[in-house]
């Protein structure tokens, strides 16, 4: 199971949430399980602010299945009441298994069709009403099973387009060194306008858009976990020009400055 918080901008107020990793049967379509639990009291809510990774995701909830396209900006998700919810961040590859136009959902989320899916991961999901129900942890990792197991049943063979989109995205997401689109096409034995069609296809955003939301979300995290590191020096080494234009890229995408989120995280 993954404990990182990477893309949550207040992880203090999480509900309970757990990441896990992707088997290696659907590798190729899945980043990673996500699982989050929550209750909360009758009258509250609780406001969960993320940089969303640039990627879809395919998510399972107590009333519907729902394909979530990429994100353009900072978001948030009010939580009341008694749920849960178990989502997929899907890989480029798996995206057209949903969708053939990723870019037309940009921070849009729509309800599928998937009764099968969705029967499965409730039924795991599910406390028994004779009180004997099996732990938490026991409860999510069926769900992840079942949700496994309904992917493999598709049978869906991806094609090297695909994979090469998939490659695309890991070098964005891992070699920080990596700001310039003719780089990751260079990386990748490529040219910069195939990756920008690729992106389109199968991502729904920009080679760029991607590699602003890494720097950004890297930026975050610094920020909210090293409280007394200099911002400007998280600018220089997250490949910013200054901290001016680090400063311009949280106001434009998250709506505050990285001082100001420090203080509030702080606080």
């Amino acid at each position: 199971m993954e404990g990182s918080f990477k893309g949550i901008l207040y992880p203090a107020r999480l509900p309970t949430f757990h990441r896990f990793p992707a088997p290696a049967s659907v590798a190729d379509l899945v980043q990673w399980f996500w699982i989050p639990e929550w209750n909360i009291e009758p009258g509250r809510s609780s406001r969960q602010h993320v940089i969303a990774y640039p990627a879809s995701n395919l998510v399972v909830q107590g009333d519907a299945v729902e394909f979530s396209g990429p994100t353009t900006r900072a978001g948030y998700r009010d939580l009341t009441g008694q749920g849960w919810a178990v989502g997929a961040l899907l890989r480029p590859a798996a995206v057209p298994l949903f969708t053939d136009n990723p870019g037309a959902l940009r921070d849009q989320e729509v309800v599928l069709a998937l009764a099968a899916l969705h029967g499965a991961v409730r039924e795991a999901m599910a406390t028994p009403s004779d009180g004997n129900a099996p732990d938490g942890g026991a409860r999510r990792e069926r769900a992840v099973e079942a949700f496994v197991a309904w992917l493999v049943s598709l049978e869906f063979v991806a094609s090297e387009e695909a994979l090469l989109a998939n490659r695309m995205v890991d070098v964005i997401a891992s070699e920080p060194d990596v700001v310039l689109l003719e780089e990751v096409a260079a990386s990748l034995s490529v040219s910069p306008r195939t990756l920008q069609r690729i992106a389109g296809k199968y991502v729904g955003l920009s080679p760029s858009a991607l590699i602003r939301r890494r720097r950004l979300q890297d930026a975050a995290e610094r920020t909210r976990s090293e409280p007394t590191v200099d911002l400007a020096a998280i600018a220089v080494e997250l490949g910013y020009a200054d901290h001016a234009h680090l400063t311009n890229d949280f106001r434009k995408y998250l709506g505050f400055t990285p001082s100001g989120y420090r203080r509030s995280v702080e606080g």
